[in-house]
């Protein structure tokens, strides 16, 4: 695994997803903001990790795709723990507890996984011994 890659790729699908998360305030559409912002964030989640799961896949193809997702998911949290909650959660009432027993944090850290998963099952296409043999 190319670990730095993955970690740098999650710092910015974490820097665009927040960016996208703060921008969504910004244009009203639903009366509750923050449930917007989740619903947005979480729509949004799904395209940004595909892309950022291509990336990755360009110089590694043996990775399994579930040890790449954790490890997006992992920065992407931890990027959370630095400086979403103590600077955009905190000032306004949030806590690390409130963040990370939410249920649309753990939702977000599914699709973070899945997808990394999913492009990996269907975009990496891995072989085994068996497979190889067979198209021999």
């Amino acid at each position: 695994m190319k670990f730095f890659r993955a970690v740098f790729i999650g710092l910015i699908i974490w820097t665009v997803g927040v960016g996208i998360f703060l921008l969504s305030y910004c244009i009203p559409v639903m009366e509750d903001l923050d449930f917007q912002a989740n619903l947005v964030l979480s729509l949004t989640v799904i395209p940004l990790v595909w892309m950022g799961s291509w990336f990755y896949y360009m110089k590694d193809t043996k990775t399994h795709g579930l040890k790449i997702g954790l490890v997006l998911f992992l920065t992407s949290a931890l990027m959370d723990a630095l400086i979403t909650v103590p600077y955009l959660m905190a000032p306004y009432g949030g806590s690390y507890y409130s963040f990370y027993v939410s249920p649309g944090f753990w939702l977000i850290a599914m699709e973070f996984v899945l997808t990394v998963v999913l492009f990996w099952n269907f975009k990496v296409k891995p072989t085994t011994k068996k497979q190889s043999i067979h198209n021999n």
